[in-house]
């Protein structure tokens, strides 16, 4: 699909009153989205304490927000509250950069990862690739406590030490195998290639000629929604060995978060072992700004002078089916198809664990953002990808009445439960 086909994809907004009728939808949508728990979330869920949506269509620009960003004390949740994007930070840092050095000609994809970081070698290692680690098909382990393995080293060489010498749980490309671990190496390439730190260079090749306003940890004083009770998760997966199975358990860590996690990055590897920075998560932004970098993706054929329009097609283009899911994956992006109006229309994005999302139309004229605290209250979480599906729904829209505020499956009444899940972000 070329970015023109896509663009031929998105009903217009046109009318005024179609306008006001959407904005109307955008507000009734944020308070249904800390109201309410879609019928397919898991048992006891509860809804995130609040949410900001930031919509960009042709007919416009829409905010809306609603709830809180904090508990005891309470503080509401505004359009200029910054959230942790967690793992949105894999698109909205990492992908954009390496998109913008395949297109200077300064990264290749198909170049081995053992040629850029040297320790990363041995075996099947010498097989893996660049476009490997973007399409989650490099046989890396999804997730390894690095804050235990890596314990007593200097951090974060001696996190970055326990991800070389880790062998390859799979087969390069034997299956897609979401990997934490390989976009911690992606952050290190970008790093090596630019010889800068990864804050400086996401922000001075991409970030900052875009005008946005994304960094590594929340800039100093501004309003920061908390982003989970305490350290919780991270002890529930090592216990339980739920997603990902690893020989420890939380007793082997003392340094848990035993409070409110409330402006440091929420992701245990990023936070304990590597100082809030890395290619899979620490990201953190409001969503307007969020919106903005999604909007340039939308537009990138618009950006030549940071993205090469073939480099950009390329990310996009790519294809891999993912079994479970409701998304194909792409170069970094997931391809999400929306079925509207007889139609399917991909949109290209990501979730973070946390309650971010970002998506966006690529060649069209459609984007949208989301940020939310879902883990806030402690109990399981209500699944990101369908409040991103419907959302994309109501853009997408060229009758409001055929596709309105409802999530998929409809709402039931949310309740509280002390229970935890984690998934795939």
């Amino acid at each position: 699909m070329t970015a023109r086909d896509a663009q031929s994809q998105v009903p217009p907004h046109d009318a005024p009153d179609e306008r006001a009728d959407l904005e109307r939808a955008w507000e009734e949508l944020a308070r249904r989205l800390v109201r309410d728990v879609p019928s397919d979330a898991p048992t006891h869920a509860v809804p995130p304490v609040g949410a900001v949506l930031a919509v960009h269509t042709p007919g416009g620009e829409s905010l809306a927000v609603a709830g809180d960003r904090t508990l005891e004390p309470a503080a509401p949740m505004t359009p200029d509250t910054v959230h942790d994007l967690a793992s949105v930070t894999k698109v909205a840092g990492t992908t954009v950069t390496v998109m913008r050095l395949v297109s200077e000609g300064l990264l290749a994809l198909d170049r081995s990862v053992t040629s850029l970081l040297p320790a990363f070698a041995g075996g099947y290692k010498d097989d893996v690739t660049v476009r490997d680690l973007l399409e989650h098909r490099s046989g890396m382990a999804e997730w390894w406590p690095l804050y235990i393995s890596a314990a007593g080293g200097p951090a974060p060489e001696a996190a970055y030490d326990v991800v070389d010498r880790l062998a390859l749980r799979y087969a390069p490309r034997s299956g897609h195998h979401y990997s934490d671990l390989g976009f911690v190496q992606l952050g290190r390439i970008v790093s090596a290639v630019t010889g800068l730190p990864l804050p400086e260079a996401v922000r001075a090749l991409v970030l900052d000629p875009l005008g946005v306003d994304l960094g590594y940890g929340p800039p100093a004083g501004a309003p920061v929604a908390a982003s989970g009770p305490d350290d919780r998760v991270e002890r529930a997966m090592l216990d339980s060995g739920t997603p990902y199975p690893v020989p420890f358990s939380s007793a082997d860590f003392a340094g848990w978060r035993t409070g409110t996690i409330h402006g440091e990055v929420h992701d245990g590897n990023a936070f304990h072992a590597l100082g809030g920075v890395s290619g899979h998560a620490g990201l953190f932004g409001t969503a307007g700004d969020l919106l903005r970098l999604a909007t340039a993706l939308a537009h990138a054929h618009e950006h030549t002078s940071i993205w090469s329009p073939a480099v950009v097609e390329e990310f996009v283009s790519t294809r891999h089916a993912v079994p479970t899911r409701s998304w194909n994956q792409a170069l970094g992006f997931r391809r999400y198809p929306v079925r509207l109006g007889g139609r399917t229309i991909e949109v290209l994005g990501h979730t973070g664990f946390v309650g971010a999302a970002m998506a966006f139309v690529p060649g069209g004229d459609v984007a949208v953002a989301l940020g939310t605290n879902r883990l806030l209250r402690g109990g399981p979480a209500v699944p990101l990808e369908p409040l991103l599906h419907q959302i994309l729904r109501v853009a997408l829209a060229p009758d409001l009445d055929a596709a309105g505020p409802r999530p998929p499956g409809g709402l039931r009444p949310s309740s509280p439960a002390p229970d935890l899940s984690r998934g795939t972000p």
